[in-house]
């Protein structure tokens, strides 16, 4: 089966900087996306806006460290980028370099409110592309009937309560990719997964958009291959089901791709013919030493 993705017109993506301090201070870029920067700087592809008030993080994981400094912090800038999937990563590397180069000039905070994370600013951006090097988070969760709790995970193979779920695909125009029933034990090999199947679908959508730039949509098949090892992944698209309240969640709706509108989530899954449960799917695909394809050229 194949699954259409669609690749929009614009791409957007935003960093948020916080300012310790009221005056304006000086900042320099170096580095290797800095001529990128300069030359898209004041346009939609590379845009600063400063807002006179602290910054209300949603969903972003601080340490106490963090907390202390965002509440010294009364502005903030935004770092936004608006360009065609044709023009990433470059566009939202150039980004992420001058938010770093203005979260070190004014001692405040990098975030990333789409993965959720927060940016060490003195590390200079890399040259080439990484997806490992923050641009992805992970959301986990444990279902409301979950049949163990995650900091009692004996038993791995009755518990079907874990969901992990992406955060970042959007941001290159793929679908958040989730992995729902799995033992709460298995949390980093369902992590683990999850990121090599992220891998390959950003590096396989930048190449196809990089090759077709007035491109609008892209059909993948909904089986992955994972080499060196023969086992693969099904994907198919899913929608998170509505929450019950108290912070739990429910299981996922799962059903074919059609006309009610752009895939917004991919279900990873064992291919079809896997006789096993999730679980033992999880191990297997953990078994042998995977290569896994975690960065293309920026």
């Amino acid at each position: 089966m194949k699954i259409v993705l669609p690749l929009p017109v614009t791409l957007t993506s935003l960093f948020v900087v916080t300012l310790v301090g009221g005056a304006f201070e000086p900042w320099q870029l170096t580095g290797p996306h800095r001529k990128a920067a300069m030359a898209a700087l004041g346009s939609r592809r590379l845009r600063l806006t400063h807002h006179p008030t602290p910054w209300k993080p949603a969903a972003v994981a601080l340490t106490p460290g963090e907390r202390r400094l965002l509440r010294r912090s009364r502005q903030h800038l935004t770092v936004s980028s608006a360009a065609p999937p044709h023009d990433q990563p470059a566009a939202v590397q150039a980004a992420r370099a001058v938010a770093r180069a203005l979260a070190q000039a004014y001692g405040g905070l990098l975030a990333d409110p789409l993965t959720g994370a927060v940016l060490p600013a003195r590390d200079p951006e890399p040259t080439a592309f990484h997806l490992a090097d923050g641009w992805l988070g992970w959301d986990v969760q444990v279902h409301a009937d979950a049949t163990c709790s995650p900091w009692d995970p004996a038993g791995a193979g009755a518990c079907d309560g874990l969901m992990v779920t992406s955060r970042g695909l959007r941001r290159f125009a793929l679908p958040e990719i989730t992995l729902d029933g799995a033992a709460c034990a298995h949390t980093l090999c369902a992590t683990n997964l999850l990121r090599t199947v992220a891998a390959r679908l950003v590096a396989g959508h930048l190449a196809f958009a990089a090759a077709h730039p007035g491109a609008r949509r892209r059909a993948i098949d909904d089986h992955l291959p994972l080499p060196p090892a023969p086992l693969g992944v099904r994907l198919t698209p899913c929608a998170p089901a509505p929450s019950p309240g108290g912070g739990s969640i429910r299981r996922l709706k799962v059903g074919p791709a059609g006309d009610a509108g752009p895939v917004t989530y991919l279900k990873v899954g064992p291919p079809a013919g896997f006789t096993g449960s999730l679980n033992d799917w999880l191990c297997a695909t953990q078994a042998p030493a995977r290569a896994a394809v975690t960065s293309i050229a920026a």
